[in-house]
């Protein structure tokens, strides 16, 4: 959602500070990887120190398109680099936070980490399977950027249980939606 209604507005104002970046788009997709695979191993003992992390390689994640379209370095592996490693962040996250909610003793928390881990595999795979069908699916209510916001805002705020039903249901409900937007564009 996110994604398709501001797209790609900050890469303009952003040229500037963008040109001075010296790394390659790949380097950052690794770099913001890593940076979120520690955050993962942080989250279990400090959630604030976590989400902090998060947010910076949320940063990265951001970045690396920037710079592959200022200088012009996008590429397909580029994209698939970025989403397999998305893949693995998101699974890192999601695992990382059912691990600190169980230890809480909060088993419903451990339990809707895990639906909306399941939720946020089912809208790549939704949207993947569509492409490989030659159907754009780019719709729906909680990509990618909607979850790291959320993951960020409950992390920093402790409202943990509270976002990840929100995240629960809103994830499920773009497969959905993911769904009902092949079928319309198919059954003509």
């Amino acid at each position: 959602m996110l994604s398709a209604r501001l797209g790609h507005f900050l890469d303009e104002p952003l040229r500037p500070f963008i040109r001075l970046i010296p790394f390659s788009p790949n380097s950052l997709t690794v770099t913001g990887f890593v940076i979120t695979t520690i955050a993962a191993l942080v989250i279990p003992h400090n959630i604030r120190i976590g989400g902090t992390l998060i947010a910076l390689g949320g940063l990265f994640d951001m970045l690396d398109g920037m710079v592959a379209r200022t200088w012009g370095r996008t590429s397909r592996f580029g994209a698939f680099l970025d989403s397999v490693l998305d893949r693995y962040s998101d699974t890192f996250l999601f695992l990382s936070l059912a691990w600190y909610l169980a230890a809480q003793g909060s088993h419903t928390g451990s339990f809707l980490s895990i639906g909306t881990l399941v939720g946020a595999f089912l809208i790549s795979y939704a949207r993947a399977r569509a492409e490989g069908l030659g159907q754009d699916c780019h719709t729906g209510i909680m990509e990618r950027p909607e979850r790291i916001i959320l993951l960020i805002f409950a992390t920093l705020t402790g409202w943990i249980v509270p976002v990840l039903w929100i995240m629960l249901v809103l994830t499920h409900v773009t497969v959905i939606q993911r769904m009902y937007h092949v079928w319309k564009a198919m059954k003509n």
